[in-house]
Formats: structure tokens, C-alpha cells, sequence
């Protein structure tokens, strides 16, 4: 295989006439220059240059490599330009993936100032409900995901987590419920009412309002099994019982009563996930400071 850095001493060589015009040019001795040019020659196995007067001037062997050389220099000078334009976010594909909830509140304000910031970058937007976003994350398929957590402990060595905010669950009854009345419900309170489960079980939300249920001494009715929240909204507004959905969920609330819980109150947090040695680009740091502000704001 042909040396590259040979092929472009030859080219300076070529471009300035002269092993001396050469050398200065790059920062080498004359000797320096001479030996790399021989050092190419005996890889081809053909003369490259040939003296006239004080100077060289290549053979044809010399004038293709030359021509070579000169598309090789395009084609770094391009890729380095390419690379700079990835660091800085000027362009490139970010692989995002999402739960519903946090889809409806979070991801769209966030891609909006994403775009505004970064508008060469593209996007690949997956809805990943009720799938594992995280196993995508580690094999780099998806450069961030969107995911509920009960810790910040992160899943595995290969994954980072960034708190993005804590979604607070909500009591959601029918209208006419007894404890409608109520600015703030007990859990306790609700231990003796059917009740409408708005996941599959297990499920990470779910499971945030299992264990709240369990400090409050109780498990919960299951009487109708949804697997979302708005199914979920609809049993409870048809007076069949209670739910406890995520504020994210909630919507307004509908034909329904929402109310905040204490003793304990059900949170489950929310993080974005993102691979733990990726060395993260301007855009994903882009991405993670909007998802912060759509929490926040």
C-alpha cells in the first residue's frame, strides 16, 4: 500500500519545483524530503522525478501519484470540515425515543428549540411504548431515550441518566366522587375503592403506585385493566371506579375529578438516558438542555 505522507512530500515537491522549495515549505531538511521521495520510488518500483537544470520535474509515474496525492488532500480537507460541522451541530442524526406522556409534554417544545438552534441536525423520533428504550441506548442504536425511573442509579455502566424532572401522581375519580370534595386525598383513602389500572402490570409507573399503596398498608382493587391513560380517564368518568395517573397524563382532566395525594404521594421521575461513554456532541448537549427547559417550563 502507497505511503500517503510519501505521496504528499512528492506533491510539494512537484507543486514547488525543487526538493529545497520543498522542504522549506513543509519544515524538513532537503535530505528529509529526498529520502521519503526514494523511499516512495522503491514502492512503485519506478523513477517519480528527473532533474532539469537546478530542479525536478516528475515523470509520468511522478504526475499520476501527483494528481492522486491532490485528490487525497480534497477528500482529508473535506472530511475535516465534515467532522467540524458534526462537533459543532451543524449537522448529523440524533436517534430519539420516547414515551407517550413525556412525547405530548416534553419532546415537542424541546425538538422545536433543537431545531431553532441546530437546524442542519436531523432526527430519528420513535414512539417506544411499552418497550425498553434502554437496551438501544447501550448498542448505540439510539443516542437518547426518554425513560421513568425509581432511582437515579443507572441501569448499567454503558448508560448515563439526566434528571429531567419528578411527575407527580394525581387521584382521578368520577365527579360525583365522595371525596371530589377534597383539595387533597390520603392513599389510605382510597384502599376500599375499585380501581381502574392505566398499565400493563409490571410496569415502572405502575410500580411507583404499587409500593405507595404498600407504605400506605393496602393493594390496590384492580377492576378494570387499561393500558393507557386515556382508556383509563374514560372508565373513571363512567363511575367505575378510581385512578392514579401521572400529572403528565392527565390532560385537564376531562369529565373526571383530579386531586393531589399525600401520606405518601406517588412520583415517579424522569430522566433522559443517554450512553455513558458516547463522547456527547454539541447537538445531544443541545437536546438535554431542551428536554431541561420543556421540564421546567
Amino acid at each position: 500500500m502507497l505511503d500517503v505522507r510519501r505521496m504528499q512530500m512528492l506533491r510539494a515537491v512537484v507543486s514547488s519545483g525543487s526538493v529545497t522549495a520543498a522542504a522549506e515549505n513543509l519544515g524538513y531538511t532537503p535530505s528529509a524530503v529526498s529520502q521519503q521521495v526514494a523511499a516512495l520510488e522503491r514502492q512503485t518500483g519506478v523513477p517519480l522525478l528527473e532533474r532539469v537544470g537546478r530542479g525536478v520535474r516528475p515523470t509520468a509515474a511522478g504526475r499520476l501519484l501527483t494528481e492522486h496525492a491532490d485528490v487525497i488532500s480534497r477528500n482529508l480537507a473535506e472530511a475535516e470540515t465534515a467532522l467540524a460541522d458534526l462537533r459543532a451541530g451543524r449537522t448529523g442524526t440524533l436517534s430519539v425515543r420516547y414515551f407517550a406522556t413525556a412525547g405530548a409534554a416534553l419532546v415537542p417544545p424541546a425538538v422545536a428549540r433543537l431545531r431553532a438552534e441546530f437546524p442542519g441536525v436531523q432526527l430519528d423520533l420513535k414512539l417506544i411504548d411499552p418497550q425498553d428504550p434502554l437496551p438501544e441506548v447501550e448498542r448505540g442504536d439510539a443516542d437518547l431515550a426518554i425513560v421513568v425511573r425509581a432511582d437515579s442509579t443507572p441501569p448499567s455502566p454503558a448508560v448515563r441518566l439526566v434528571h429531567l424532572l419528578d411527575d407527580p401522581m394525581r387521584a382521578v375519580l368520577p365527579r360525583g366522587h365522595r371525596l371530589a370534595a377534597k383539595r387533597v386525598i390520603d392513599l389510605a383513602d382510597l384502599a376500599e375503592e375499585p380501581w381502574i389500572c392505566n398499565e400493563r402490570v409490571p410496569g415502572t409507573c405502575m410500580d411507583v403506585v404499587l409500593d405507595a399503596c404498600g407504605a400506605a398498608g393496602f393493594s390496590p382493587n384492580f377492576t378494570v385493566l387499561a393500558e393507557d391513560y386515556a382508556t383509563a380517564r374514560g372508565f373513571v368518568a363512567a363511575g367505575l371506579g378510581v385512578s392514579v395517573i401521572p400529572q403528565l397524563g392527565i390532560e385537564g382532566g376531562g369529565a373526571v375529578a383530579v386531586r393531589r395525594i399525600r401520606r405518601p404521594e406517588p412520583v415517579r421521575s424522569i430522566y433522559a438516558a443517554v450512553r455513558a461513554t458516547a463522547h456527547p456532541s454539541a447537538a445531544l448537549n443541545g437536546l438535554i438542555d431542551a428536554l431541561r427547559a420543556a421540564a421546567t417550563g
